[in-house]
């Protein structure tokens, strides 16, 4: 019985390293859809009001079946920190969040944005790198999100979905692909590549967030705008993977060289960190969740305008 019980656990091991072998990265709604009835897959379900991609209300009228609500906007999947906005939360408040989804370190985890917008994709992307960072490698993205599974005529479901248990979740923190300010600072003297996702106008310093102090660039960034991934597709946002390569070679940039994504509080830069690391196979990328916010937290550091050169911020606050 003991040896008939061990062959049994050898065989869902076997099951489980299968299905982690077949998912890739960015996965499709036909893929989804037949994998559905794995008991190790968890469907993460990430919708929030960005891009006016629902809510769990949203989530309750009309999901995929199976899968588990966590709001990216609400949930505590990012905190502000030192009046940085943005920044990854303690490694234990992440283990207790995922933990009290049911994912464990067994899950194989696909993340559903709502597909409804280029900056609802970097909920997904942001939740994919953090679960990265914890040193979780089985996660992967629906192309198209919810919008795209309806638009495609796969099958819905309405209800609360409670009917799973929470578990434990055990971090292995992955510092490498996490950039701090002073890894920042240490790029810049190093020729490293900075990579800036946001949109060409505030790449310019035309347009300001409101989470930096000041408009501009970190000097020496190449633009590479987050937008730019994504096509919309009858209502629905798919990644524009087969022109990824051309964006990557507009850009100058090199996927051998050492690379750091920002933008201005790490979340578009979530979707240039997963499509240079997961689909364009970067060697040594990470991401700067602090980005502009808290790179001109301090009137010490340098920014750049396109028409101005560069600066100090302590100069552009005077």
């Amino acid at each position: 019985m003991a040896r008939l019980l061990i062959g049994l656990i050898g065989t869902f091991g076997l099951f489980t390293h299968a299905l982690a072998h077949q998912m890739t990265p960015l996965v499709d709604a036909q893929w989804l859809n037949d994998h559905l009835d794995q008991e190790e897959l968890v469907v993460l379900d990430v919708r929030s009001s960005i891009d006016n991609g629902g809510d769990a209300d949203s989530f309750t009228g009309a999901h995929i079946p199976g899968s588990r609500y966590s709001s990216y906007t609400d949930d505590g999947w990012r905190e502000t920190r030192d009046s940085v906005a943005g920044l990854m939360p303690a490694v234990s408040e992440l283990e207790a969040l995922i933990g009290g989804l049911g994912i464990d370190n067994e899950s194989n985890v696909v993340i559903v944005p709502a597909g409804t917008g280029a900056t609802d994709f970097g909920s997904a992307a942001r939740v994919y790198w953090t679960l990265k960072v914890l040193g979780h490698d089985e996660v992967a993205i629906l192309n198209g999100g919810f919008s795209g599974w309806q638009q495609q005529g796969f099958d819905v479901v309405s209800g609360d979905n409670g009917g799973y248990e929470t578990t434990e979740f055990d971090a292995t923190l992955r510092e490498e692909l996490v950039a701090s300010t002073e890894d920042v600072e240490a790029a810049r003297d190093s020729q490293a590549q900075l990579v800036d996702a946001r949109p060409a106008d505030y790449f310019a310093g035309e347009t300001q967030s409101s989470a930096a102090r000041v408009a501009g660039t970190i000097p020496g960034a190449q633009s590479l705008p987050h937008q730019s991934h994504l096509n919309d597709q009858n209502g629905a946002y798919y990644l524009d993977v087969e022109g990824l390569q051309s964006r990557i070679n507009s850009a100058e940039l090199d996927s051998s060289e050492r690379t750091i994504a920002f933008c201005n509080t790490g979340h578009w830069a979530a979707t240039d960190w997963f499509v240079l690391s997961e689909v364009a196979n970067f060697d040594n990328i990470s991401m700067y969740d602090g980005s502009m916010a808290a790179w001109t937290i301090s009137d010490s550091r340098p920014v750049q305008l396109a028409r101005e050169g560069i600066k100090q911020v302590k100069a552009l606050l005077n």
